[in-house]
C-alpha cells in the first residue's frame, strides 16, 4: 500500500489549518505558501474535506477555511479514507462483503485480512490533535514534513 500525493497533502492541509485556524479562518493561498502545494491541487482536497464535512468554508475577505469538529475528533484514517478510498492492502477486501470466489481456499486471504486490520488500528488510533501535539513537541516549530 502507498498513500498517495492526495493524502499526504490533505494530512498537511489540515494540519496547517488545525494550527494557524484557532483565530479565524485560514486562507487556501497562505496554506499554499506554508505547505509549498499548489492553490488548484488544494482546491481539489478542500473540495472533498468540505464535502463531507470536515471542513467549513466562509467566503469572503476574512474568508478560508477552517476545522468543522475538534482535533481530537479527527482520525489519520478518516482523513486517508476521504482522499484515498480503501486502505485494503489488496481488492478482495475493498468492498464490505468479498465477492472473490476463491476466499474460502485462499491459503492468504487471513495474512491480508490480518495486515488490513493491523492498518486500519493504526490510522483509526493516530488523531490530528496527536500529530499537532507530537509535532510541536518535537521541533518547537509549526513546519511539518509528512
Amino acid at each position: 500500500m502507498k498513500i498517495s500525493t492526495k493524502g499526504r497533502y490533505a494530512l498537511r492541509l489540515m494540519l496547517d489549518i488545525a494550527l494557524h485556524g484557532a483565530d479565524g479562518n485560514v486562507s487556501i493561498r497562505d496554506i499554499a505558501v506554508r505547505e509549498d502545494i499548489s492553490v488548484k491541487y488544494l482546491e481539489q482536497i478542500v473540495s472533498m474535506l468540505v464535502r463531507v464535512g470536515y471542513l467549513r468554508s466562509v467566503r469572503g475577505a476574512q474568508g478560508g477555511y477552517r476545522l468543522a469538529k475538534k482535533t481530537s475528533e479527527y482520525t489519520v484514517g478518516d482523513i486517508l479514507r476521504i482522499t484515498e478510498g480503501s486502505l485494503a492492502p489488496v481488492a478482495c477486501l475493498e468492498d464490505e462483503v468479498n465477492e472473490c470466489p476463491r476466499e474460502t481456499g485462499c491459503p492468504t486471504i487471513g495474512l491480508w485480512k490480518g495486515l488490513y486490520k493491523v492498518i486500519n488500528d493504526y490510522l483509526d488510533n493516530i488523531t490530528l490533535e496527536d500529530l499537532v501535539n507530537k509535532g510541536l513537541q518535537e521541533s518547537g516549530s509549526l513546519d511539518f514534513c509528512i
